[in-house]
């Protein structure tokens, strides 16, 4: 499955949640990480997010985007580029 996860969390907390979504999704820009993942990989995020997070002051998005609507159009710079090395 494909995930963008889209976050709006208070400074002190915000850290864990990056460092935490930076082991399993590419950081696209601010407070924003996409993937490839399994469904396994998906409950251990969305189970570890609920840990990090106040569910009172924080918010986070994460749609779960079919391969066939997978579009991805950039306008401006590219702020993490992947690169694949060959």
């Amino acid at each position: 499955m494909y995930i963008l996860i889209i976050y709006d969390i208070k400074v002190e907390r915000i850290n864990k949640v990056y460092k935490f979504l930076k082991t399993h999704l590419t950081w696209i820009q601010n407070s924003v990480f996409e993937g490839e993942i399994t469904k396994a990989e998906y409950k251990k995020i969305e189970q570890r997010l609920k840990q990090l997070i106040d569910k009172d002051e924080d918010s986070i998005i994460i749609y779960n985007i079919p391969e066939k609507y997978m579009h991805k159009k950039i306008i401006g710079i590219e702020k993490n580029p992947i690169e694949f090395i060959i």
